[in-house]
């Protein structure tokens, strides 16, 4: 149960940031298309890509470490499965 536990508190440590600059950078172009009544999609299509491009940049290392942090517990854990 603790290695599943595990696995999904990863997942969703990993998953935050980009997911989270996607969510500011989507409602701030939102507000602006409802401000000045532009809709087209593409304009909150490629903002957010760009965005979560940056976010992948800038918490990269961060991510690695975790995912690696993660896969060293992993496969230390391991031989005590095959009990």
């Amino acid at each position: 149960m603790q290695l599943i536990r595990d696995a999904l508190t990863t997942t969703l440590l990993l998953a935050g940031p980009p997911m989270l600059f996607a969510l500011v950078v989507g409602l701030v172009i939102s507000i602006f298309q409802a401000v000045t009544q532009i809709n087209e999609m593409t304009l909150s299509f490629v903002p957010k890509i760009l965005a979560v491009f940056v976010s992948m940049v800038v918490f990269g290392p961060w991510m690695l470490n975790t995912i690696l942090t993660y896969t060293n517990s992993l496969f230390a854990y391991l031989p005590m499965l095959a009990r």
